[in-house]
C-alpha cells in the first residue's frame, strides 16, 4: 500500500453558527491542531460552515461551487498543513435553485480528489415539534464515491445515509477501508441510534469508520448530539469526542481491515434471492 498501513487520523466536533467565516475560522484551527498533534487525514462534520434553520437562511448563504468560499478555504487549509481533509459538507446551490449536501476529499497538495453528494434525505418526524425536510431544500445526491487515498480507498457518505446499510457494502465492495460518516445527528436520535449504527456500519464491512460531528446549541434552538466517533473494523470505539467542540484521534492499521475480514468474511458472501 502506497502510504503504508498505519496512520493517524482525527474527527473534528463543531458547534457550527450562522456565518461562514467565523465558523470556517474555527474549523481550520481545529485542523491546524489535529495537524500539530500528527494527524495525517482530518474528518469534518456536516454543514461544516454554517448550522441555519429554513430554506430562506440557506439560500441567503448558499453559493455555486465556483463561489463557494468553502472550497478555496479548505483547499488553501490542506496546503498548509500538508494533510489529507475530508471537508464535512457544504450547502452548495445548484442550477434548478436547489442544493446539494456536499462533501470533498482534498489532497495535501490542495488538489480536489473526490466530492460526494448526499443521497438520503433526512425526512423525519421526531415527536415533540421536532421534524426535518431535507428534501424540501436539497437534491439528492445519485452516485456512491470511493475516493483514492495513498492508504486505499475512502467511502464518502453523510449523516442519515447511516441508517442506509446497502450503501456501506457497496462503499466496500468497491474497494474503501475507511468509511467516512460527517453528520450533525439529532439529541434525540443520538442518543438512541448514533454508536449503535456506526459499530454496525463498521462491523458489516470490515471497514474503520470516522464520524465527525456537530455539537451542542444551533440557530433557532436546533441542537446536535456530538459525539464524534473513530470506530475500528471490529466495531470497537477507538475514539469518542464527547459534547465538546474539538477533536479525537486513534492511530490506524489498515492491517486490521483484511483481519476483520479475513474472520468474517461477508463481503464475499452474497447470496440471490427472490423478494418476500
Amino acid at each position: 500500500m502506497q502510504g503504508g498501513s498505519r496512520l493517524k487520523v482525527a474527527a473534528v466536533q463543531v458547534n457550527a453558527g450562522t456565518e461562514i467565516a467565523a465558523n470556517l475560522d474555527k474549523a481550520g484551527d481545529l485542523v491546524r491542531q489535529a495537524r500539530a498533534a500528527g494527524a495525517e487525514l482530518i474528518c469534518l462534520p456536516e454543514n461544516v460552515s454554517m448550522m441555519v434553520q429554513g430554506r430562506a437562511k440557506i439560500a441567503a448563504r448558499a453559493k455555486p461551487e465556483a463561489e463557494h468560499p468553502g472550497v478555496p478555504f479548505f483547499r488553501d487549509l490542506a496546503r498548509e498543513t500538508g494533510a489529507w481533509l475530508m471537508t464535512g459538507s457544504l450547502a452548495v446551490a445548484l442550477e434548478d435553485g436547489r442544493f446539494a449536501n456536499r462533501c470533498y476529499v482534498v489532497g495535501p497538495d490542495g488538489q480536489v480528489v473526490a466530492s460526494y453528494d448526499k443521497i438520503h434525505m433526512f425526512d423525519v418526524d421526531l415527536g415533540g415539534g421536532e421534524s426535518y425536510r431535507e428534501s424540501a431544500t436539497y437534491k439528492p445526491g445519485e452516485r456512491a464515491v470511493v475516493a483514492e487515498t495513498p492508504w486505499g480507498g475512502l467511502g464518502l457518505s453523510i449523516c442519515y445515509d447511516v441508517r442506509f446499510a446497502y450503501l456501506y457494502r457497496a462503499l466496500a465492495k468497491a474497494g474503501a477501508r475507511i468509511i467516512t460518516v460527517p453528520a450533525a445527528f439529532t439529541v434525540p436520535t443520538g442518543r438512541a441510534h448514533w454508536h449503535v449504527l456506526l459499530r454496525a456500519r463498521a462491523i458489516e464491512t470490515g471497514c474503520y469508520v470516522i464520524a465527525p460531528a456537530q455539537t451542542g446549541t444551533h440557530d433557532e434552538g436546533r441542537r446536535t448530539y456530538g459525539h464524534a466517533l473513530i470506530i475500528s473494523p471490529w466495531g470497537e470505539v477507538l475514539a469518542d469526542a464527547g459534547e465538546e467542540p474539538g477533536f479525537v484521534l486513534a492511530d490506524i492499521d489498515l492491517a486490521e481491515v483484511d483481519a476483520a475480514r479475513g474472520k468474517v468474511p461477508s463481503l464475499t458472501h452474497d447470496r440471490t434471492f427472490e423478494g418476500p
